[in-house]
């Protein structure tokens, strides 16, 4: 929604929080997405290589669960990473059914140009706000998506 469709949009539209979270979100997963691409990188790409890079060599299934990525998508998005040389995918030696996939040093340094790339972005979707107000509106958004979490189950 642009600028002026926003100034035209209903009074009770603006008052409710929950419209105000979708239109944000809607901005930001562009301008996320816009600063993905700019480092040849997607939504699936972070997460898979912020994962491995946090709890280590992971299979393919516990991978897809700790991220919240259907399995359908995590072999394709592996096999990207795999193709860029940012992970490895090797046979676990405990269970040959298993893959077990690790970061290489070319995925964390694909890792640090993404991190980067998000920080830049946050900082376009919350130029209006002070780092107290963005630390504060972190911690809400926090406490409302484990409420949700709770509430699927």
């Amino acid at each position: 929604m642009d600028a002026k469709a926003l100034s035209q949009a209903p009074g009770r539209l603006h008052s409710l929080p929950s419209w105000q979270i979708t239109q944000i979100a809607t901005h930001a997963g562009r301008v996320v997405s816009d600063a993905l691409a700019g480092v040849d990188s997607r939504r699936y790409h972070f997460a898979l290589l912020a994962a491995l890079e946090e709890f280590g060599p992971l299979s393919q299934a516990e991978l897809g669960r700790r991220c919240g990525i259907d399995r359908s998508y995590i072999v394709e998005a592996v096999n990207e990473l795999e193709a860029a040389g940012q992970v490895v995918r090797a046979t676990d030696p405990s269970d040959r059914r298993r893959n077990t996939i690790t970061v290489t040093e070319d995925g964390v340094a694909q890792l640090r140009r993404i991190d980067t790339a998000l920080a830049e972005a946050q900082d376009a979707v919350l130029a209006p706000l002070s780092a107290a107000e963005r630390d504060r509106l972190t911690a809400l958004l926090g406490r409302v998506l484990e409420h949700c979490a709770d509430l699927r189950g």
